[in-house]
């Protein structure tokens, strides 16, 4: 399958060094399509005990499967940057089309003397009332931030597929974080099943995606752990991130997601330098081998 899927043009040109041979660069793919069948799947009995989900399912295999497409085509055309961070935000209207979950959020404690003050609104409460709706009756513990809510949910999916992306360059490194992101994420669901919270039905939702996403991620772990047999590419970083920004949206956990992601977001920030081009940017910022000692030396920016 491995030849049916990826071409010379697929192959790694990070290449095995001293045996010479080829790696297929493209692999995530296979699970990809793995996961879409077993979610198809699993789309039949769960919409039958769950029909008020089934719109919430077809718009989830709609922005993963575009995801996935994106993936593999990046890895066969190299897509420049910009189109990096514009198609995901399109891969995700979908799952915001078919939102139909709050979009309000709680304020700090220590933050509410900033939006009212003695039952009444502060000078920054009522500018900020402008934009959002900061709930009086709540005396500000509660703001309403409307569209801005679904702009921050769709950011978030170019956030999480970009975020497995620039996080690798190591065998294993890429879908062992994302094998360990779904391991806490579907501990988090489980805790909130058994909980019986109110959201129950949205836990079970995101739980029923997640079991199969860590199966073929743990298949494909085994053979790109190092030394790596094959590499996932673009292709499976983007399908993991948008796997996560689906159950984190439409299991209504969009915040709580972040948490979970805190290794990527400090990876963001200590790289925002060389992203934005305020510092030179190498290729990789990993070591690179070197075939004549047989060692990794440290990669010098010309």
């Amino acid at each position: 399958m491995i030849h049916a899927v990826v071409g010379l043009k697929s192959c790694s040109k990070l290449y095995v060094i001293c045996s010479r041979t080829f790696s297929p660069e493209a692999l995530g793919i296979v699970p990809g399509a793995i996961f879409l069948i077993c979610l198809i799947i699993c789309l039949v009995g769960f919409a039958t005990n769950h029909p008020s989900k089934l719109l919430d399912l077809n718009s989830a295999l709609l922005s993963i499967c575009f995801m996935l497409f994106l993936g593999f085509t990046d890895d066969v055309l190299e897509w420049p940057w910009r189109y990096k961070l514009f198609l995901p935000s399109v891969a995700s209207l979908p799952l915001l089309c078919c939102y139909n979950g709050s979009t309000s959020v709680v304020v700090p404690i220590p933050l509410r003397h900033l939006l009212m003050n003695d039952g009444s609104l502060t000078v920054f409460g009522s500018a900020l009332c402008q934009v959002v709706v900061v709930d009086q009756n709540a005396n500000g513990a509660i703001v309403n931030l409307g569209i801005f809510y679904l702009l921050y949910m769709g950011l978030l999916a170019v956030f999480c597929t970009n975020a497995i992306n620039i996080h690798a360059g190591i065998n294993g490194l890429e879908v062992g974080q994302s094998y360990i992101i779904g391991c806490s994420v579907l501990f988090h669901n489980l805790v909130e099943i058994w909980s019986d919270s109110l959201s129950r039905e949205n836990h079970v939702f995101s739980a029923m995606m997640l079991l199969p996403f860590l199966g073929v991620s743990l298949a494909l772990l085994q053979h790109n752990w190092y030394p790596a047999s094959v590499f996932v590419g673009d292709t499976y970083c983007y399908f993991a991130g948008m796997t996560f920004a689906v159950v984190g949206i439409l299991g209504h956990f969009s915040k709580t997601l972040l948490l979970f992601f805190i290794p990527q977001i400090i990876n963001f920030l200590y790289s925002s330098p060389q992203l934005f081009k305020i510092v030179p940017c190498p290729k990789h910022r990993l070591p690179q081998f070197n075939a004549s000692t047989g060692k990794m030396e440290p990669y010098a920016v010309p």
